[in-house]
């Protein structure tokens, strides 16, 4: 659907703030805190970008976006764009929604991953649940969204930590100590960060059911070997090689077998495959380590084999 930028404003250092409307006003489709938009800009690029204003708002949607010398051209793209331009973009999904009765919830934020943990805040605000909101950055420059959480409904439950010296980091071991059986953690942010996070969670015990995540970009697989395997397609027996260049995504559709993609990156799960047969290599950032285990399903635009073949539910 198309929307046009209503306004764009500097957040913090190298963050920008878009308003999207509908181009001839009225109401937008409803979210839900964690939720998030494709944004297509052009060149074939789509960009997932998390929802960070009120979810009550219908009137617009907000979006952060961060100035990533290290992208792909979307944020570069995105940043160019003006006060007017439109955008094509899809209706909001949420693969990190707010867990149903909690009886606490620690929202925890690294940089520009602050975007979904805002909206969780002002949901939870809402509704008068208990929740604390963390939020940690590298400098007093790179922290977004200071006036927002000032306001009397998050100004006493957020806590702003910096790196810069004397710096104020976030005391992780005490932060997840002794999870209660009902609180809850959402975590997101630069993959160091929360791979910290989620490590301290786990060796704290809390149950992964509990452990809420949302990643921008797959972590790097140390010592990850692209070697050549082969898939089936179940539905018509076809065999196709993979190549050690390629994706399990590029090989079928040079084989006439189109599955829908969006990020391209392992992390929002829109081409998510059921694997029939064999033993998927995971190099993603959207399965839990549980759906992993279980090596029935994964994630064709970045994982690879362990096995020579895998069958695929296609």
């Amino acid at each position: 659907m198309q929307v046009r930028i209503a306004s764009k404003a500097d957040a913090a250092s190298g963050i920008a703030v878009f308003e999207l409307v509908a181009p001839h006003g009225g109401t937008l489709p409803a979210f839900t805190a964690g939720a998030h938009i494709d944004v297509r800009i052009g060149q074939g690029l789509v960009r997932q970008y998390s929802l960070c204003n009120d979810p009550a708002e219908t009137h617009r949607y907000q979006i952060g976006v961060l100035r990533d010398p290290a992208s792909r051209g979307g944020s570069v793209a995105m940043h160019a764009l003006a006060v007017g331009a439109t955008l094509d973009i899809s209706e909001p999904k949420n693969h990190f929604a707010l867990a149903t009765g909690a009886a606490h919830s620690i929202l925890l934020a690294g940089g520009i991953g602050v975007t979904p943990i805002l909206a969780m805040a002002q949901r939870l605000a809402q509704t008068g649940a208990s929740f604390e909101l963390h939020y940690c950055t590298r400098t007093a420059a790179h922290t977004a969204f200071r006036e927002r959480l000032a306001h009397d409904d998050l100004r006493d439950r957020t806590h702003f930590y910096v790196d810069e010296p004397p710096g104020h980091r976030a005391d992780l071991p005490r932060l997840l100590a002794a999870p209660g059986a009902q609180t809850h953690l959402y975590v997101c942010g630069p993959t160091g960060f929360m791979d910290a996070v989620l490590r301290q969670a786990k060796d704290a015990g809390w149950p992964e059911a509990n452990l809420h995540r949302e990643y921008f970009a797959a972590p790097v697989v140390l010592g990850a070997v692209a070697g050549a395997f082969q898939v089936k397609v179940q539905s018509s027996g076809l065999v196709i090689d993979v190549e050690p260049d390629q994706t399990v995504v590029q090989a079928l559709s040079a084989n006439g077998v189109e599955i829908q993609t969006s990020c391209e990156q392992g992390v929002c799960g829109t081409c998510l495959t059921r694997v029939l047969a064999g033993e998927p290599d995971h190099r993603d950032a959207y399965l839990t380590d549980e759906e992993r285990a279980a090596n029935d399903q994964f994630l064709p635009c970045c994982s690879r084999a362990r096995t020579g073949l895998l069958v695929l539910d296609l």
